[in-house]
């Protein structure tokens, strides 16, 4: 399951691509400190396009914290979205890739084989999601998950929902119904690059995620 994802392209830049989309961005905050990111990992804060209430087409940016306290006291992070229809706190969780990480293939390697999942065609995209307040961390946004489709499950046998520019505005729209826009892309929508280990060390087929 996805706990890192990474996001260097400037929000300034992201805004612009709202506006092409004709999809109006608030900052009711006024607008994000957001660095450029090789890694945003569990319970790091970062930047998230939320639905306003009755607003078609309107969305408000702002950093939050990634995962909820869960009652086992593990982080929520991931959510299945089988059988859900989040009709009221959805967002859209600003990524430029996202890993999944695998057994080592290379003999000897401590650290399991890292892989950046990519978007072809967007220079940055989406990923589907939810957001709620808790008391223990204030208000905090998880990924959505569904069973892998064909680009990721050779990595895991489950997978978070990137969304494509077109269904930003629908997935803010909790008028429009989560199975509509919770779906598969094709296949070989994504590009996957091995990033750990080095392109120079030996590089194998990776195993089944366990």
């Amino acid at each position: 399951m996805c706990n890192d994802y990474r996001l260097e392209v400037e929000i300034a830049s992201i805004v612009e691509d709202f506006d092409d989309l004709k999809i109006k961005i608030k900052t009711p905050e006024g607008t994000p400190n957001v660095p450029a990111r090789a890694d945003i990992k569990i319970s790091d804060t970062a930047p998230i396009v939320r639905s306003v209430e009755g607003e078609r087409g309107v969305g408000e940016l702002v950093n939050r914290r990634w995962s909820w306290p869960g009652p086992t006291k593990k982080p929520v992070y991931n959510f299945r979205s089988e059988g859900r229809e989040f009709a009221s706190g959805r967002c859209l969780i600003l990524t430029d890739g996202f890993y999944e990480f695998t057994a080592p293939e290379v003999a000897k390697q401590k650290l399991k084989d890292k892989w950046l999942f990519t978007m072809k065609g967007h220079r940055w995209f989406c990923i589907a999601g939810i957001w709620r307040s808790h008391p223990e961390v204030g208000e905090a946004f998880t990924m959505l998950t569904m069973d892998a489709g064909e680009d990721v499950a050779r990595y895991h046998h489950r997978q978070i929902i990137p969304l494509t520019c077109d269904q930003w505005a629908d997935w803010l729209d909790p008028n429009v119904a989560a199975t509509d826009v919770l779906k598969y892309l094709p296949k070989g929508s994504l590009s996957v690059t091995r990033v750990y280990p080095p392109p120079s060390a030996p590089t194998d087929e990776p195993a089944l995620a366990l």
